[in-house]
């Protein structure tokens, strides 16, 4: 079974995270099958344009708690489940072709993080997103340490990373994270009009264009991969993250 399903229409690519039974929690097989996935669309010459969405009833419900120990047994494990992670920030984010979420449901940790590395999102009416890394124990990545406080400013990233606050559809698209909310059943029509929209342009100029944003964004974004991925092995090889873990998985399944 591949957690991540790769559609078509048109010249438009829809690339579906298809973990339902686990509200597509991250886990090593679906960041693989998820790489796999946008490395086969942004290699198609056929594509203009990515839609990303989530099948059931989320787009992605942040880490598989149920993973933890494995990801977390020595540094080569964790490092390598840090890498995968970031594989993704760079499949949506260092290509030429312009990447629309798609996103319902909960979009959590490493899944709110996938929605900020894309260039446009429809948000369904039932989206909630927030950060738990900082009750966790863990470290936030996918490059949004530099990407967040440019979107929304210094105190708001803080606010929305030290509370782990929820934050609906609505406040998402006030704080201008998301570019459209509409009714969870009008979803994917409506990204994929969008999508449609952007592959109608002049192909050589939408990819210049990523292509120079990223070129501005690349050198920093990088940098702070770096150092995401330094402030996770650290949290993950806490004795403090493993507990805080265990105390939330048991909160959560009482």
């Amino acid at each position: 079974m591949s957690y991540a399903t790769v559609s078509t229409r048109g010249a438009v690519s829809i690339v579906t995270l298809n973990r339902p039974e686990r509200l597509n929690a991250i886990s090593g097989e679906l960041l693989d099958d998820f790489h796999l996935a946008l490395d086969q669309v942004n290699q198609d010459a056929s594509t203009c344009a990515i839609v990303i969405a989530g099948e059931g009833r989320a787009f992605c419900a942040g880490d598989d708690l149920k993973e933890f120990d494995k990801q977390s047994e020595n540094e080569a494990s964790i490092r390598l489940h840090i890498d995968r992670i970031q594989r993704i920030t760079r499949d949506l984010m260092f290509n030429d072709k312009p990447v629309i979420g798609a996103i319902h449901g909960f979009a959590v940790g490493g899944g709110f993080e996938w929605l900020l590395n894309c260039d446009l999102v429809v948000a369904a009416d039932d989206l909630v997103c927030f950060f738990p890394e900082m009750e966790w124990g863990q470290f936030v990545t996918g490059g949004v340490t530099h990407l967040l406080p440019q979107a929304v400013g210094y105190q708001r990233a803080m606010e929305l990373w030290l509370l782990g606050d929820r934050h609906t559809a609505q406040q998402l698209l006030a704080m201008g994270i998301v570019n459209r909310v509409v009714a969870r059943d009008l979803l994917l029509e409506t990204a994929l009009g969008l999508a449609e929209r952007v592959a109608s342009r002049s192909r050589l100029s939408v990819s210049r264009l990523k292509r120079l944003v990223n070129r501005e964004l690349s050198s920093t974004l990088a940098h702070s991969l770096d150092l995401e991925a330094d402030a996770t092995i650290d949290a993950f090889e806490s004795p403090d993250a493993a507990q805080r873990v265990s105390a939330f998985a048991k909160r959560k399944s009482s």
